[in-house]
């Protein structure tokens, strides 16, 4: 077992709201994938009971329906948080815009896919290579949601369910639009597996709390990764500090000009 080799330091990283947001999306996809595997087998589960007993597909459908809203309005939180959560949070984080994103991406998957190194890939955040397939599992979260409030609105006449019907009509068709919403859903199914194994991987070999953080919010870092964080954030408000001196002078010069 590894042991740390140098100290850590207790960093807040994921607030309140991104911690309600993960476990609040985790149970609706459970939700949503078990009602929604039911509906497209629809296996023909009838007793001899009461009639009003009987219409338990009745019961899936609007099980599955509660927690698709659920799911959206979920997200569109996510979507606000992105802008307005902390440096962790931002959405950033998410697109490698930077050569050190492109190279954290890499460095992972040396570590996860290849196994070529056993040398941990630390980060105070998510992972460059995990932050950009979240990014690629919230595109997945729009064609899953459009979908399927496609085909909701075969049933609604409320007006921004209707705003989706076009979408049958440009994917030639129901059939396909449900059959790319239950492939989806396969796609979630296989997401979690593997983002449940990386996560209890990373922890085994960072020894960080990357599991308890998204409990608690806090993270164990190492000091050299936090100094170097810390030099890049000094970096970062230095140049927006300059950017804003620069924007206050300019506005100056206008101002002398015009007058």
């Amino acid at each position: 077992m590894r042991t740390h080799r140098v100290p850590n330091r207790e960093v807040y990283v994921w607030q309140l709201p991104v911690r309600f947001f993960h476990w609040i999306n985790a149970l609706a996809i459970v939700v949503l994938c078990i009602t929604g595997y039911i509906i497209g087998v629809a296996p023909p589960l009838q007793s001899a009971s009461a009639p009003e007993f009987n219409y338990w597909f009745g019961v899936i459908r609007f099980i599955h329906f509660v927690a698709a809203f659920v799911f959206i309005i979920n997200f569109l939180f996510r979507l606000y948080w992105a802008f307005a959560g902390n440096t962790f949070a931002k959405w950033n984080n998410y697109i490698p815009l930077t050569k050190r994103q492109w190279r954290g991406i890499f460095d992972t998957i040396r570590v996860d896919a290849l196994l070529a190194t056993p040398k941990p890939i630390y980060d105070i955040g998510h992972n460059s290579l995990a932050a950009f397939t979240y990014f690629g599992v919230f595109i997945l979260f729009i064609l899953q949601s459009a979908t399927g409030l496609a085909m909701y609105s075969e049933e609604s006449n409320f007006f921004l369910f209707k705003l989706f019907t076009p979408l049958i009509y440009w994917l030639n068709g129901f059939s396909v639009v449900r059959q790319i919403h239950h492939a989806l859903m396969w796609l979630f199914i296989i997401f979690a597996i593997v983002h449940i194994y990386l996560v209890v991987y990373h922890d085994y070999i960072e020894r960080n709390g990357i599991t308890s953080s998204m409990i608690g919010g806090w993270k164990f870092i190492p000091e050299p990764v936090i100094r170097d964080y810390e030099k890049v954030a000094r970096k970062k408000a230095e140049l927006e500090r300059l950017k804003q001196t620069e924007k206050r002078l300019k506005k100056k010069r206008e101002s002398k000009e015009s007058a």
